[in-house]
């Protein structure tokens, strides 16, 4: 029972461990990377469809993203759900070849940026440690309804604690990670 909480735990925590990765992934540095692009919808056929159903995202050089879009007819739309986008990029476009610009970062927009990193990762933490509270409380149900001893859920509770703590210092050094991408030029 109780490795069945703690399992459940991890398996919550991993988790969100990805989610920060993913968080961490729009989040724009110098270079070029296809995962920019990959929140993005495009209208297509009067349905929102995401970016990479629609359109091939290469990496052309360090900082140009190439888009090709499956069918030429849809070129203007995915050019202009670019634009649109909160990334700042400006696309431009050469037959049916989408190409994508890296602008150099300037130092307010990688404060910005790593402002934003820390919020990701401050929510992940909080994100783990509900995680432990929730794992915690379902040991205690196990005390109250006698199912376990209190020497059991000592060893539970260290157990979990070791397990949220392992998992936070994953968030640190993914942060830690990120924050070095932003700042290097």
């Amino acid at each position: 029972m109780i490795d069945d909480i703690i399992d459940d735990a991890n398996q919550r925590m991993d988790k969100s461990l990805e989610a920060l990765t993913h968080a961490f992934n729009r989040i724009r540095t110098g270079r070029a990377h296809p995962s920019l692009l990959e929140g993005l919808s495009v209208e297509y056929y009067g349905n929102d469809t995401p970016l990479n159903q629609v359109a091939n995202v290469n990496i052309e050089d360090a900082r140009t993203l190439t888009v090709t879009p499956w069918e030429k007819s849809m070129v203007p739309e995915v050019e202009k759900a670019i634009m649109k986008s909160d990334l700042g990029l400006n696309p431009s476009t050469a037959g049916t070849v989408i190409r994508v610009p890296m602008p150099a970062l300037t130092e307010e927009t990688r404060k910005g940026y790593i402002k934003q990193a820390r919020q990701e990762a401050e929510s992940s933490r909080v994100s783990i440690r509900n995680i432990r509270r929730d794992a915690l409380g379902d040991v205690k149900e196990l005390l109250q309804e006698k199912a376990i001893s209190e020497d059991e859920e000592r060893r539970a509770q260290d157990a979990i604690q070791k397990l949220t703590d392992s998992k936070i210092a994953s968030v640190e050094d993914a942060l830690q990670a990120k924050e070095a991408d932003l700042v290097e030029i």
